[in-house]
């Protein structure tokens, strides 16, 4: 299967915006105002909201990983990290690696751009982020109440 990998910074882009809607009718979750979620995802007051968005030979799109660099923070300290805010991969896809090369994407961007570490959340996939090098962060919690997974990504720098 050839697959290409396109950066996204703007939500509003089609294939994305399908992706997306995908992956939500697979969570059961249902959007009144997509057209209101896509510009809220381009306009995150937390952070600019980017993906990594695969798509096959037919330019129709396989996965994504949307994403944000962030900045914990007090008056002392401050580290900057990649927030892995949500991953999909297309049900006829998985198990081909596609989410690995998705992660494996979004963590050379954070590197690359002053990162040492990626953060992210999981209900569901947990055997999956730590095949890939998280780690449980127990110390860290989270406004969704999901297990945060860590990974120290120092190493592609």
């Amino acid at each position: 299967m050839n697959i290409d990998t396109v950066f996204i910074s703007d939500f509003s882009v089609g294939r994305f915006r399908a992706a997306f809607q995908a992956y939500f009718v697979e969570l059961g979750l249902h959007i009144s105002d997509w057209d209101g979620l896509f510009r809220e995802m381009n306009e995150d007051k937390n952070g600019k909201n980017f993906a990594f968005l695969m798509v096959d030979g037919h330019d129709n799109a396989v996965g994504f990983l949307q994403f944000q660099m962030n900045v914990f923070s007090n008056w002392f300290f401050r580290e900057s990290f990649g927030f892995i805010r949500e991953l999909w991969v297309h049900p006829s896809c998985r198990g081909q690696g596609l989410g690995t090369k998705l992660l494996h994407e979004a963590e050379r961007y954070f590197a690359d751009n002053g990162a040492y570490k990626a953060v992210l959340t999981t209900d569901d996939a947990e055997a999956f982020y730590l095949a890939n090098g998280y780690e449980k962060a127990p110390g860290i919690k989270a406004k969704n109440k999901m297990e945060v997974l860590v990974k120290n990504i120092s190493a592609l720098r």
